[in-house]
């Protein structure tokens, strides 16, 4: 069922064919900026998986992966949630060293989504991953590469505005840190959303930290899969999006678990079963580099530095009847 907001007034600051053109500078210029910022190199991903590698994203544990068989194979494949378990066994595949990164274009068809201004069936986005030490598996870390991705969007909204002074979009570059536990208990009667609401209002640019464990409350911020990031060391990072006057999450991101955190993790959410897995043995034996990672939505970013109040006036995708009624009376042109 359609969730589409217009907000009052709008209208898109670019055209069809310009958004168009600003979409290609705003993936040029960020992709650029991004590799230096990180030291990331580009590669090839897959598009589908062998589900019995234990290789896909599980996101919260619920959503179905879009299946299908291989008539030469005579066995299934999925199509990736996202690729946070195969970008570190790349790492280890291709030789990568520690300070060394890739990053890929992601596709992904997440067939559950609910589909309103924010969200589509299908996904792109950048997933990137590094390798780092021990020394450098920290929080301290974290938030050097967390502020190193917003200098990379807030220098791309720069370059665009150049090209499009008419763009009214701001950023702050200074990024608030906070912790999902402090979030709570500073607004303890909030919904975890209803807070990140509160916070990204406020502070313009922030990053939750420690997402997927439980809270004093009983209830964890967001839901995480255990077997990729470490839930005490990673997070989403938040823009404040005028257009809609909403908290929008660009990226989730994090360092990545070990092989103590991993257990404790698979544990916690009763999938222990997953150590059997050729992934989970692999990382459960040290053969896997420690790393760090995380997925950065195109299309969002698109929505974000383009002033879009609709995630499809910046990618094609399926919608339903009454979501292209609502945006056509309302002069928003999905793709």
């Amino acid at each position: 069922m359609s969730k589409v907001v217009v907000p009052k007034g709008y209208r898109a600051a670019l055209g069809l064919y310009d958004t168009q053109t600003a979409i290609g500078i705003l993936k040029r210029t960020f992709e650029e900026k991004l590799c230096l910022a990180l030291n990331l190199k580009r590669v090839s991903a897959p598009l589908f998986v062998d589900p019995t590698t234990g290789l896909n994203d599980d996101l919260s544990g619920v959503e179905r992966a879009v299946r299908f068989d291989i008539k030469e194979t005579g066995k299934d494949a999925v199509v990736v949630h996202s690729l946070a378990k195969w970008k570190r066994m790349a790492l280890a595949v291709y030789g990568f060293s520690a300070g060394e990164g890739l990053y890929t274009d992601m596709n992904a068809i997440r067939r559950d989504e609910e589909m309103d201004n924010l969200h589509s069936v299908y996904t792109d986005q950048w997933d990137w991953e590094k390798i780092i030490t021990a020394e450098t598996r920290n929080e301290e870390y974290l938030r050097v590469v967390v502020r190193a991705i917003v200098g990379a969007i807030c220098d791309t909204l720069d370059v665009l505005k150049c090209r499009y002074p008419q763009l009214p979009v701001t950023l702050c570059r200074e990024v608030t840190f906070i912790s999902a536990q402090e979030l709570e208990d500073r607004y303890p009667r909030l919904s975890a959303k209803e807070r990140e609401q509160r916070i990204t209002k406020e502070k313009g640019t922030v990053f939750i930290e420690g997402i997927g464990d439980k809270l004093k409350s009983g209830v964890p911020h967001d839901l995480r899969a255990p077997d990729y990031d470490d839930w005490s060391l990673n997070g989403d990072i938040l823009f404040w999006h005028e257009p809609l006057g909403v908290a929008l999450e660009i990226s989730s991101m994090g360092i990545r678990v070990n092989e103590q955190s991993m257990e404790e993790q698979l544990e916690k959410a009763g999938a222990t079963e997953r150590k059997q897995l050729p992934f989970h043995k692999a990382l459960l034996n040290g053969e896997l580099p420690l790393t760090m990672g995380g997925g950065i939505g195109q299309s969002r970013l698109s929505m974000l530095l383009l002033g879009k109040a609709h995630i499809g006036e910046v990618q094609v995708s399926l919608w339903d009847e009454e979501t292209r009624r609502v945006c056509a009376e309302n002069g928003v042109v999905l793709l």
